[in-house]
């Protein structure tokens, strides 16, 4: 079930709102847990069992930790968790390339082995990464082990940003498992940043989703570098908004039910220098990486050589959290590859240059990796990447049948609110005007009246059927 479906929007959330703010306090959690597993068996049915599997070993090891048998507790949570994870999502990966190391030896692989496909469960990935850091802080001594499995249960099964993230860390909101305050005031922060994620989703990121969709479907051979240049402008806009926007869905539903979620993107696109660059994108990804594998391998206390390597290591299982394909695991080592750069003085002089110079190199770099994110294949990739970079000439064929009003203007929409304008004209507006003035009541009922409209367009494109895919949603 999509956030952004009739569905969900029109029936599941107003439903599940109504009887959690009617339900008595204490109940709130048992309620949140049924209404997620309800919301996750929709899609997924017996699939459930992965999750709960994943949830009960958790539970159960943080208390296995706490009286005494640390190691061993560990042992189990990281066992459990890897295994499911590795099975449903690598295990097609790891048996393909197996049989095409046998078919390269000259054995008949098909004849040896055959594996059916797996089916991945929904947001694998992330339930998988939250409820290890439970386990490994639970071992650390940051929190407390929680002998309460309704409210264990009800933070790894948590609808708002149960299938794709951002990934909620339990030492982040155990506090408000059971001491949340919901309010007025928060409740409707939670819908404007719900409408706008909402919108930053259907308008701009569905809109070059179609582009973007169009130009990698074409053979390498028949594209100009023209189009195979829009087709990754275009994929840079979709990725950017397709999962920030789902991300300011989840912060916003989390503040409806009383929760207070980090933030996961900063403006990932006005960086200048790849190393900001991943502080600003997906940013509970990155921190994870950065807490529990990046330091536990010895971060930046063991000699230069080893730091590189670590780096290394670290975006190498970037690249494979991301899907089971050698284009996620190349991303990922092409990203760690820049660090180093930087690393080795590349940052002091682009952060010392020309401001407009600094962003162009990442976006640069940026850009490029996303076709290795986004191509079917390696294969696929490099040629389109060469097709860019002027292999099949310079050209600008095909392009036009993409260019009309509403993706121009919705191309300048994506500008704007890919910067920190929104943000600081609303900053700015509150600081000028005093809070009980007639401008400042007009202001804010001219907001209102923008979602609204907001709202209406973002149902419109949902009640038309329109495309309406989702990146991240099977990570």
């Amino acid at each position: 079930m999509l956030f952004s479906s009739a569905v969900f929007l029109f029936l599941f959330l107003p439903f599940v709102l109504l009887i959690y703010y009617i339900i008595p306090r204490n109940f709130r959690n048992l309620f949140l847990l049924i209404s997620s597993l309800f919301f996750y068996t929709w899609g997924e049915m017996e699939i459930v069992l992965v999750m709960l599997t994943s949830c009960f070993a958790d539970y159960f090891s943080a208390i296995i930790i706490e009286k005494g048998q640390k190691k061993l507790g560990l042992s189990i949570s990281i066992l459990v968790n890897l295994s499911l994870l590795g099975f449903f999502k690598y295990a097609n990966f790891a048996f393909e390339n197996f049989n095409a190391l046998l078919g390269f030896i000259g054995i008949n692989s098909e004849e040896i082995i055959k594996l059916p496909e797996i089916a991945l469960p929904l947001g694998i990935s992330f339930y998988t990464f939250q409820t290890m850091s439970y386990t490994i802080d639970v071992y650390r001594g940051n929190v407390k082990a929680n002998r309460n499995f309704i409210d264990f249960a009800a933070y790894v099964t948590m609808f708002p940003q149960l299938v794709a993230g951002p990934i909620v860390r339990y030492k982040d909101i155990n506090k408000q498992l059971q001491g949340r305050k919901e309010s007025v005031s928060k409740f409707t922060e939670g819908i404007e940043r719900f409408i706008i994620g909402l919108s930053k989703k259907m308008i701009i990121a569905n809109t070059f989703a179609v582009i973007a969709d169009n130009v990698f479907a074409l053979e390498t051979g028949n594209l100009s570098m023209g189009m195979a240049w829009m087709g990754t402008i275009a994929y840079t806009i979709q990725i950017y908004f397709d999962f920030s926007g789902y991300s300011d869905m989840a912060i916003g539903l989390g503040k409806m039910f009383g929760f207070d979620f980090l933030e996961n993107f900063n403006y990932p696109y006005i960086s200048r220098s790849i190393k900001e660059f991943w502080r600003r994108w997906h940013i509970s990804l990155s921190t994870w990486f950065r807490d529990y594998v990046y330091i536990s391998l010895g971060g930046n206390r063991v000699k230069t050589s080893k730091v590189y390597i670590n780096l290394m290591i670290v975006f190498f299982v970037t690249g494979l959290w991301h899907g089971a394909s050698w284009n996620f695991i190349v991303w990922g080592l092409y990203h760690g590859l820049f660090l180093i750069i930087e690393r080795l003085g590349l940052e002091k002089k682009i952060i010392k240059a020309w401001r407009p110079l600094s962003h162009i190199y990442v976006l640069g770099v940026v850009t490029a990796g996303w076709v290795l994110f986004r191509a079917d294949n390696l294969t696929h990739a490099i040629n389109y990447l060469g097709v860019m970079y002027g292999s099949n000439g310079i050209g600008i064929e095909g392009i036009m049948q993409f260019k009309n009003r509403e993706t121009f203007f919705i191309g300048c929409l994506a500008l704007i609110f890919s910067l920190p304008v929104y943000h600081y004209i609303k900053n700015k507006v509150s600081q000028l005007l005093p809070s009980e003035s007639f401008g400042k009541a007009s202001l804010v009922l001219g907001f209102n009246l923008f979602l609204i409209v907001l709202l209406i367009i973002s149902s419109a494109y949902i009640a038309a059927d329109s495309y309406n895919p989702f990146i991240y949603f099977r990570f």
